[in-house]
């Protein structure tokens, strides 16, 4: 009966042990979104480039909402730091040119995983309309 307490006291130890995906770890996930710029009537495309001020958010594992946003920078760059290994989903919203207006968003996903500390991944571009 001893020994189960104490095999039951070590398992308990070891999953509150357990980090998850978020803050605490050395990884990094940088990227750039690209837009594709359109008119106002989302028909014809105007210009397309490297987006300014645009936010991106990320997701932490199988979280149901965001964690963090960043803002991207001159050349559409964002960066996350301080991860923790584990699967993150990055996105941010692009406008629908198949909704018939121009108010209608969705997000644009791309996922991730860290798979040790001090990982620097890129992401792929996160192309949106706007």
């Amino acid at each position: 009966m001893k020994y189960l307490g104490i095999v039951l006291l070590l398992a308990l130890m070891a999953s509150a042990c357990t980090k998850v995906e978020g803050p605490g770890g050395n990884a990094t996930i940088t990227g750039k979104v690209y837009v594709l710029d359109y008119n106002m009537e989302l028909t014809n495309k105007l210009d397309e480039y490297y987006g300014a001020d645009i936010d991106v958010y990320l997701i932490y594992g199988d979280d149901l909402i965001y964690s963090e946003d960043f803002t991207t920078n001159y050349d559409g760059s964002y960066r996350f730091q301080n991860l923790r290994p584990g699967t993150y989903k990055v996105f941010a919203y692009s406008e629908d040119t198949t909704a018939g207006t121009e108010d209608y968003l969705f997000p644009v996903f791309q996922t991730v995983e860290i798979k040790k500390n001090n990982d620097e991944i890129t992401v792929e571009d996160i192309i949106i309309v706007k």
